[in-house]
């Protein structure tokens, strides 16, 4: 293995816009984006005020692609430099510039929804026929769908305004919190280092028991010192969506998440009862990696622990030629996707202060790039993070030449394509190894996302759910988020472990983001999704990664039980395909067993 870097590990964002997040190339792009704004709102009142024709609509989608393409750039813009250092507080004043900008979009939005509602439905129909409207027949009709079940325009409009400084502030505020957290972190010749919290994070996996326990105690006193303002911000946000759903008439808390990620209920709790029924077999995996770890029972931070070769780390350019090289082996696009992101300076994973925890891949549509967001380390679960923001990238890549209303994806087909890079990487390189230390040290490192998905996530989804139910009665106190969070976590993972996650809420950006609640259940959705797509790519080889481009391109564009009839011949709805997608998990826990 080699030690030194060839591979550059910050990523270059001058070729987006030059000059950093004080770039005069990149006001200019702001200035002229509001203008064309706002241009596009008098257009959108003509239109209302005439009535509109299909020449009209034909027109009024275009201009809407082109400023959705707009904002995305810019947000990805300003919230790339935010990301990458926290003490950017121009970066961070751009970002609540741009989310003006987007709220007034959104206002014009709402504006031009009233043009597609009083379009009467024979007419609708008539037009989707168009040729410059039937390749975004699908988005536009969905919006028009949902437009009818909101309040209206005009109440809508005030609602986006208002959640600039409200709801979205208060998502800011938890931003700004966390840009502060510092938790100390004692070296082994006894100096103290601050560690920001994604350092910080990354020591949670430490190889070493004492370092992963006394890291952890740092960490829940951090966040404990900072809980106040993290259930100011979430009882705040909880708040804002329970009252605007309250306003629209929705009666489900799950009903925008459901929306937004083109599924049914019915799908969601199929899923979901199909895990609670049949993911036991964990625990069996649990007790053996208490013993290898030598300790009676695992408690939170040993899940993920590393065991044997595991624990070795590998430089940033192995890790890149690892994932490279196994991607070849599924199909070549992906593969040359991966080699060009390392080589063009597309990924952030140098491991340096100041930069905001977790990972991220981002898109610039109108450059037809990506960026990817993480801090490397150098462990297999960095490997794996790595791969998984490889696969959304290449997902993101395969649609740029789609119209823009196309590519705007849910979020669990989203994580389905993540999740597959994932797998390609972590099955291949089981295969490949070499002996059975190494074979086993990998199949915990896979097996760790499966407690992740089947049951981390589940305790989210657990908690996220009865947070809202509680919220509607008044504001929940910091100690009740503990008590719920750690109530959840047991009931997911089946009390086995010997301890908890008490400020897990606190820590976890996720549910503090303002674009879309419960980002929890489309990661367990992708990753069963993604298990069942490539058990049929298993079948089919190398000739299966045209069909996948294609299954990626419709995401866009259907529901996703359409998808999974339309690609996979399953039904969504039932059982049977998540039950086979949770025993395909249940092989690698026996095979770790026998080893």
């Amino acid at each position: 293995m080699t030690n030194r870097n060839r591979l550059p590990d910050t990523w270059d964002l001058d070729v987006i816009f030059p000059g950093g997040s004080d770039s005069p190339e990149f006001a200019l792009f702001l200035e002229a984006l509001e203008q064309d704004i706002a241009g596009f709102g008098e257009r959108v009142l003509a239109a209302e005020r005439e009535g509109a024709s299909a020449e009209t609509l034909e027109t009024l989608t275009s201009e809407l692609e082109s400023l959705q393409a707009r904002l995305i750039e810019a947000e990805a813009f300003a919230s790339c430099h935010a990301s990458a250092n926290q003490k950017d507080k121009k970066a961070v004043a751009l970002g609540s510039s741009i989310r003006s900008l987007a709220a007034a979009f959104e206002s014009q939005l709402t504006r031009f929804d009233v043009v597609l509602t009083a379009t009467p439905q024979h007419r609708w129909d008539a037009w989707m026929q168009r040729p410059a409207l039937a390749p975004v027949a699908f988005p536009l009709t969905e919006r028009r769908t949902l437009a009818l079940e909101k309040m209206s325009p005009a109440l809508e409009t005030l609602l986006n305004d208002l959640a600039v400084d409200g709801y979205h502030g208060w998502s800011e505020l938890y931003d700004a919190t966390v840009s502060l957290v510092e938790v100390p972190f004692q070296e082994e010749n006894g100096d103290t280092t601050m560690l920001s919290a994604g350092q910080a994070q990354n020591k949670l996996n430490h190889p070493s028991k004492e370092v992963r326990d006394r890291t952890f105690v740092a960490w829940e006193n951090t966040w404990e010192k900072h809980a106040d303002y993290c259930a100011q911000a979430l009882n705040h946000l909880g708040g804002f969506r329970l009252q605007t759903y309250k306003h629209r008439g929705w009666d489900s808390i799950h009903k925008e998440p459901l929306d937004i990620n083109r599924m049914s209920s019915e799908t969601l709790a199929s899923m979901w009862s199909a895990i609670e029924a049949n993911r036991s077999f964990l625990l069996d995996y649990f007790k053996k990696k208490a013993e290898l770890l030598g300790i009676e029972k695992l408690g939170w931070t040993d899940l993920d622990a590393p065991i044997g070769k595991a624990g070795e780390k590998l430089s940033f350019d192995d890790g890149a030629a690892l994932i490279v090289d196994q991607f070849r082996r599924f199909g070549p696009k992906l593969a040359d996707f991966a080699a060009m992101a390392f080589k063009d300076r597309w990924i952030e994973a140098e491991d340096r202060p100041g930069k905001r925890p977790g990972g991220f891949c981002t898109s610039f549509p109108l450059k037809k790039q990506s960026r990817i967001f993480m801090t490397y380390e150098g462990s297999m679960t960095n490997v794996s993070t790595l791969a998984h923001e490889l696969g959304h990238g290449f997902h993101t890549h395969v649609m740029y030449d789609l119209p823009m209303l196309t590519q705007n994806y849910a979020m669990g087909v989203a994580e389905t394509a993540s999740t597959f890079a994932e797998l390609i990487v972590s099955d291949a390189t089981i295969r490949a190894a070499k002996d059975r230390d190494a074979k086993l040290a990998l199949l915990d490192d896979k097996i760790q996302r499966s407690v992740a998905f089947l049951m981390n996530i589940h305790a989210r989804f657990l908690f996220e759910t009865r947070f809202y139910e509680e919220r509607k009665k008044g504001t929940v106190s910091a100690e009740r988020l503990n008590e719920l969070m750690v109530a959840a976590q047991k009931e997911a993972h089946h009390d086995s472990l010997a301890s908890y996650h008490p400020h897990f809420w606190a820590s976890k950006l996720h549910f503090y983001i303002t674009e879309v609640p419960f980002y929890n259940f489309p990661y367990t959705f992708g990753y069963l999704f993604s298990t069942g797509i490539y058990a049929t790519a298993a079948g089919e080889g190398e000739s299966f990664e045209d069909r996948y481009v294609s299954l990626l391109q419709d995401t866009g564009r259907m529901t996703v039980e359409e998808l999974a009839r339309k690609h996979l011949n399953v039904d969504l709805k039932k059982p049977e395909f998540w039950e086979r997608s949770v025993a395909l998990m249940k092989k690698d826990v026996e095979e770790f067993l026998a080893l």
